[in-house]
């Protein structure tokens, strides 16, 4: 770190927070407050009128910090009066997956109440500046903090009786505001560099997909002779080539549909949350006793078959079977079964924008709720090549997808190290460990 260190330190008096510069103080949170940490309003979301304020839950707020606007729930002005937020403002979860979550709010976001799995600090700005208490929120030292304050019930839990004796390192009030000049320089630097490899992976993506359409409905051979597919959105294609239902190329069945109960072992369930643009997600995945599928159901996937998400968020997107989940139970989806035709082809033809952006996409909107059945999926419309020309897009496209996949990677291992570059100097300029004075 090329940061200098501060001339003298003494001991915190807090393990965790170890020594501070010998002019810092240590302060237990609610002697820093204006008033006394309070909860916010137990209300149901259920209006969405952009008069009334809006009701911020903890689900709203994003990684860096702002509001989702496709969350945006309001609720009464009578109700909202008392939980009304002030600038400056600093949100706790303090309940669930987000707990130790915060949020800064500030007056440009509009009028606003807070839900009651959060509990509001209101800063005296005479002792700490919020802005510095919400950087100490986002420090490792609060975080370490957090995971020995938990309370473990049947969710992770802490009160604002707990957070009120969270002790921080507070510097006079002059060296709040250079430390925070020296945060705002230093991480927005950080977060122009993330954001510019977020953009990278962006294009990647980008150019992932387009070389995806461009081998599924034009081929390999750039001399091939084409020919006009009579389909408006597909145009040309190799005149060799044919457009069938793929009904005609497969057979469709359903998962199993109502799931046994779950075991700790046994055959992997894959779900809809399994399903992740063309591969097998561990994440979430649960077990069922095979003894407990009833073989009826047909719900045993083979190696080679290609599960489509049937309804919600994510209708549509799919996943080939890979000898490792070969035996696995089919959920609730689609299972396909490609009969005349090379699977990794077609399995590569369902992620692209002909497939899943544009047919897919045009059953979800069908209805209030995005669903697909078996009969919508026989009739999408797919570009059978010959059996070689489908062998070689695979081969071809899985060699690209690797190489692309390579580079994101590493692009994305790039964008992690600056984060934790990022929560290092916070963590290092909140709690004394640099002396940022100079540099501000």
């Amino acid at each position: 770190m090329r940061w200098k260190r501060y001339p003298e330190y003494r001991p915190s008096g807090v393990e965790w927070l170890d020594k501070i510069p010998a002019h810092w103080a240590t302060w237990r949170f609610k002697f820093l407050l204006s008033e006394p940490l309070k909860y916010g309003a137990n209300e149901v979301a259920e209006l969405d009128d952009p008069a009334l304020p809006r009701y911020i839950r903890i689900t709203d707020v994003t990684e860096d910090g702002s509001l989702r606007d496709e969350t945006f729930k309001s609720i009464p002005e009578d109700v909202a009066r008392p939980y009304l937020l002030s600038e400056g403002d600093l949100l706790f979860a303090r309940s669930g997956a987000t707990v130790g979550k915060t949020f800064l709010y500030q007056d440009s976001w509009g009028r606003a109440a807070y839900a009651g799995y959060l509990i509001r600090a209101r800063m005296n700005q005479r002792k700490m500046l919020s802005r510095l208490a919400a950087h100490f929120s986002r420090s490792t030292n609060y975080w370490d903090w957090l995971r020995s304050n938990v309370i473990q019930a049947t969710i992770q839990n802490v009160s604002a009786e707990k957070y009120a004796g969270l002790f921080l390192s507070v510097p006079p009030i002059e060296e709040q505001e250079n430390i925070l000049k020296f945060l705002d320089r230093e991480t927005a630097r950080i977060d122009a560099l993330i954001e510019k490899k977020r953009r990278q992976i962006e294009l990647l993506q980008e150019k992932r997909a387009a070389l995806i359409s461009h081998a599924v409905t034009k081929g390999l051979d750039p001399n091939a002779k084409m020919r006009p597919s009579g389909i408006e959105w597909l145009g040309n294609i190799p005149a060799h080539w044919k457009v069938l239902m793929l009904k005609r190329l497969a057979r469709i069945r359903y998962g199993l549909g109502q799931p046994p109960k779950e075991t700790s072992e046994g055959l992997p369930l894959l779900r809809a949350t399994n399903i992740k643009q063309g591969r097998i997600s561990l994440e979430g995945l649960v077990f069922v006793d095979p003894l407990d599928v009833p073989p009826s159901r047909d719900a045993f996937l083979r190696e080679n078959e290609i599960l489509v998400v049937r309804s919600g968020a994510y209708t549509g997107d799919s996943a080939i079977v890979r000898r490792d989940y070969a035996g696995a139970v089919a959920g609730y989806d689609l299972v396909v079964t490609i009969l005349k035709g090379v699977p990794d082809y077609f399995a590569w033809q369902f992620l692209g924008p002909e497939v899943c952006g544009f047919q897919f996409q045009t059953v979800r909107l069908r209805a209030a709720q995005p669903h697909m059945n078996a009969e919508e999926l026989g009739n999408t419309l797919v570009v059978s090549p010959p059996l070689s020309d489908q062998e070689m897009i695979a081969e071809f496209l899985s060699h690209e997808s690797h190489r692309i996949e390579a580079i994101a990677t590493k692009v994305r291992e790039s964008i992690n190290m600056l984060r934790e570059y990022r929560t290092a100097l916070i963590s290092a300029a909140v709690t004394g460990k640099i002396d940022v004075r100079e540099g501000a």
